[in-house]
């Protein structure tokens, strides 16, 4: 296996191009299927994930392009589909789930498998199989796979009230809903700037929808949807990652594509750290402002709030600030498992439940660590860029579900970092 090696040390500088969203492109990707029609999704990322979903498409009946080396994806529907969502496929991406609800909009009738993803805690399809219950769906379990089937082969608007802010069943019940008999109303909705990017698209191929970005949207049925090109938001993720490297490595970088919009609550905790953040014609820069950032305190919430996958490049700034910082992870269980792996390079870190206390050092040292998800993987690859010596970043196959070529971007700006093939 393939490791990220990163000699610690060297000062940054200079521009990253940050990508279109990983987890909006998954999202927009499986909207195809509410069409005849081709979509074309442009700034898109070039991840392992995406090349999942492709094939996950591709084997429900999609014809796929990728242009300009992997940016521009076009997709069309236009034959026969089939309606089983496979278990050798889904269970490597836990996006996967997001065709069920455009299958059973369109088609009447879905089976697809349970899906896989990180290692990062349970998160049940409960949620989204209520909802499509609520419009008039009967699903069964059996064997692995969820067997869905609307009543009178097609799906009726209802309302219906999340008992948490889902953002993975949000998309199901909106890309359902499009062609859905009547007007659904999703209380308590997920408000990410991904679901925006969805409602976008959708509203080009035809869809009515109001209150994205809200907690209650409203989304009319049509009888039909059309194609439509629509570019895939900036990654906030990404961004968010890329921000915290000269603040942990020195220097000053500017992420192009950046908007304050995006990592708003992020921005401020890094105020609050020292962090210099400015908004520029064409994204952000970054620096700290004195010698360590200040400690400060974390927690987990639903957009607009702190975003859990931001929690363990948080976490590898915070173990060299000034002073103790308390990070609470409210999203996700299990999500702590970079904590030891820092540990390992000289971090004081403790752990209880879901909360990590972490003591700002002065200086870490490299060491061979082990990448447990995706996101800790990248705060490995961050820390790596302070610590006195040299960091292996092992297992990073994690990294290519999230990141393109992280080794050349930061390498771009100054960092001593790069890829090594494994044996």
């Amino acid at each position: 296996m393939d490791s990220i090696v990163v000699r610690g040390g060297k000062s940054l500088s200079g521009k990253i191009e940050i990508a279109g969203a990983k987890n909006a492109a998954l999202t927009l990707m499986p909207a195809t299927l509410l069409s005849d029609e081709p979509l074309t999704l442009t700034n898109t990322p070039r991840l392992s994930d995406i090349k999942t979903m492709t094939l996950l498409l591709e084997s429900l009946g999609a014809e796929i392009s990728s242009l300009q080396d992997g940016k521009v994806q076009t997709m069309s529907c236009h034959g026969t589909i089939n309606t089983t969502a496979d278990y050798d496929i889904v269970r490597k991406m836990r996006a996967s789930n997001l065709v069920l609800g455009p299958l059973l909009a369109r088609e009447g009738h879905a089976i697809v498998s349970l899906p896989g993803g990180c290692a990062i805690g349970a998160r049940p399809m409960d949620i989204h199989t209520d909802g499509l219950a609520k419009m008039g769906a009967e699903i069964d379990l059996k064997d692995g796979y969820l067997h869905a089937k609307a009543n009178g082969g097609t799906l009726k608007g209802a309302v219906i009230d999340f008992p948490f802010a889902s953002v993975g069943a949000t998309e199901n019940i909106m890309m359902a809903a499009t062609l859905a008999k009547g007007t659904t109303v999703i209380n308590n909705a997920a408000r990410e700037p991904e679901i925006v990017d969805l409602a976008d698209c959708l509203r080009k191929m035809g869809a009515q929808i109001d209150g994205d970005g809200t907690s209650s949207i409203t989304i009319q049925g049509v009888d039909r949807l059309h194609g439509a090109t629509h570019p895939v938001v900036t990654d906030r993720i990404e961004l968010g990652t890329y921000m915290l490297a000269p603040v942990i490595a020195g220097g000053e970088v500017e992420c192009l594509g950046g908007r304050m919009s995006l990592v708003a609550s992020f921005a401020e905790k890094l105020d609050q750290a020292g962090v210099l953040v400015e908004e520029t014609t064409t994204g952000l820069k970054v620096k700290l402002k004195g010698d360590r950032p200040k400690a400060v305190d974390v927690t987990t919430e639903p957009f607009p709030g702190f975003p859990t996958d931001l929690q363990a490049q948080m976490m590898a700034m915070l173990c060299f600030a000034d002073g103790t910082s308390v990070l609470e992870e409210k999203i996700f269980e299990n999500r702590f498992m970079h904590a030891p792996e820092l540990v390992r390079m000289g971090a004081e870190i403790d752990v209880q439940g879901g909360t990590a206390t972490v003591t700002g050092v002065e200086k870490m040292k490299g060491a061979p660590v082990m990448a447990t998800d995706l996101r800790a993987s990248v705060s490995l690859i961050l820390a790596g860029l302070k610590a006195e010596g040299e960091t292996q970043v092992n297992r990073v196959y994690h990294l290519d579900r999230g990141y393109e070529d992280v080794a050349g971007k930061l390498g771009g700006v100054g960092a001593d970092i790069e890829r090594v093939p494994g044996s």
